[in-house]
């Protein structure tokens, strides 16, 4: 199996609910965001998918959350817009993309600091 990682960026609010008091109130993040695709083989080219196309999508679903009150996206009007939930929006979202059947979302991690992160792994 072969993977490829990216990463992107964006800078967003959002306000949880029933969690710690401190990250219920409003506030925001500058996160990180890495996107691993993986295949089991390489295409015609040598690759499992060009890394223009995954930076493209990626840049595309990141214009979506970036400089937004995430609680306001309809993706996240019944949970919270939390760095496990981003993470799997933007699994979810990138898979829809990629159109061939050879090539998946391996995994996804949302950075919201230098030292806290989750990460979906789409089943």
């Amino acid at each position: 199996m072969f993977e490829l990682k990216v990463t992107s960026h964006f800078a967003a609010a959002h306000q949880l609910t029933m969690v710690a008091k401190k990250c219920e109130n409003l506030h925001g993040h500058n996160w990180k965001i890495e996107v691993r695709i993986a295949g089991n083989r390489l295409n015609s080219a040598g690759v499992v998918m060009d890394f223009g196309e995954i930076k493209q999508q990626v840049r595309a679903i990141m214009k979506t959350l970036d400089h937004k009150f995430l609680n306001d996206l309809e993706y996240f009007h019944d949970g919270n817009p939390s760095s496990e939930n981003i993470a799997k929006y933007i699994a979810e979202t990138l898979q829809i993309k990629i159109t061939n059947p050879d090539v998946w979302v391996a995994s996804v991690t949302s950075w919201e600091s230098e030292d806290a992160c989750a990460t979906y792994f789409p089943e």
